[in-house]
């Protein structure tokens, strides 16, 4: 009798969790690639997603920068969009029922430019259906302090950190979202656990600019703009791997150039206990379930049945080498130095 000698595969549990609060999956959309999710509401249903993460509201409807807005760069792409919104109300009226009705959970993203915008906007959602995660974008001018940025500073980034705690939904983790343009990034996140942060969103767009060499002008309006995509991808993770080696007790959900579920494994590897797929979705409506089958795939292949079991897996010692298994790649190689 003969049978086959493939192995079965492993049933991956793909459920994370992210300051006590359940999702399915780890894979989020990240804020501002998809609005409030309408747009992806076409190609796919939401609800399959972990959580679809909104682009940023603001109080006040806000038209936005002059274009251009974006321009193509090697492995990326730049934005100066200027946080164009509806504003709460409209944003409360139409988008976020509209995620509840289809039962997605939503992680609204927040923005301001005083402190106390902060505040009122997580009042706000006080009391509103489908939210699971506040997401509080602290890079943002504060208009208070002749325009610095409150994520790149840590008493800045505490002081909104504390505002949004204040006024926050009960039972609704606050996620801070933190730049990569600063100094130390471990200095910012732990100002911000210490202020009362659940967790942290890892990471925000770098700043960069293009100069058109015909014009000999900026690309952008704007002149400057935020990079994502695959170029900034191992900035976002070296960013992830030190705030949980310093923090290993906080969750962290990771974003910065995601395109395959072998990239969302390396940040789940680096610390993120999930990920967000933000700048693939404009070539890729589909991006998010794709990166979500893959990582499956990935996860099945190492013999993974739970997701949660490599979160941080690369900080840990490495496993003892097996002595009965193959030799590792050169060691058998003759020594070409000696005589």
């Amino acid at each position: 009798m003969t049978g086959s000698t493939t192995l079965p595969a492993v049933e991956v549990d793909l459920a994370t969790v992210l300051a006590g609060v359940p999702f399915p999956n780890p894979v989020f959309t990240a804020s501002g690639c998809a609005a409030a999710g309408r747009e992806l509401g076409q190609f796919f249903d939401v609800e399959e997603l972990g959580a679809v993460v909104t682009k940023s509201i603001l109080l006040a409807p806000r038209a936005g920068r002059p274009t251009p807005r974006m321009a193509e760069t090697p492995s990326g792409m730049l934005n100066s969009i200027g946080l164009q919104g509806p504003g709460i109300d409209a944003f409360l009226d139409r988008d976020l029922p509209w995620l509840a009705g289809r039962g997605a959970r939503a992680v609204v993203s927040i923005a301001g430019t005083r402190v106390e915008d902060y505040a009122q906007l997580a009042a706000r959602l006080r009391g509103q259906p489908g939210l699971a995660l506040l997401e509080v974008n602290i890079s943002c001018p504060n208009v208070e302090d002749r325009g610095a940025v409150f994520a790149c500073d840590p008493a800045a980034a505490a002081a909104v950190v504390a505002a949004v705690r204040r006024t926050a939904p009960p039972g609704v983790p606050v996620f801070v979202k933190l730049s990569p343009d600063v100094t130390d990034i471990v200095d910012v996140a732990r100002a911000c656990v210490e202020a009362g942060a659940d967790g942290l969103s890892m990471v925000n767009t770098l700043l960069g600019m293009a100069i058109d060499t015909t014009t000999m002008r900026p690309v952008l309006a704007g002149v400057t703009g935020g990079l994502s995509g695959p170029a900034i991808r191992p900035v976002a993770l070296r960013c992830v791997w030190q705030v949980h080696a310093a923090l290993p007790c906080v969750p962290i959900l990771g974003m910065g150039g995601i395109r395959t579920g072998l990239d969302a494994l390396e940040f789940l590897l680096a610390g993120a206990s999930a990920v967000s797929v933000g700048t693939a979705i404009f070539g890729d409506p589909n991006a998010p379930l794709r990166v979500l089958a893959e990582l499956r795939g990935a996860l099945a292949e190492r013999g993974i049945s739970r997701v949660t079991d490599i979160v941080g897996r690369a900080h840990r010692p490495p496993l003892p080498a097996d002595p009965g298994g193959p030799e590792p790649p050169g060691a058998t190689d003759p020594d070409t130095e000696a005589t």
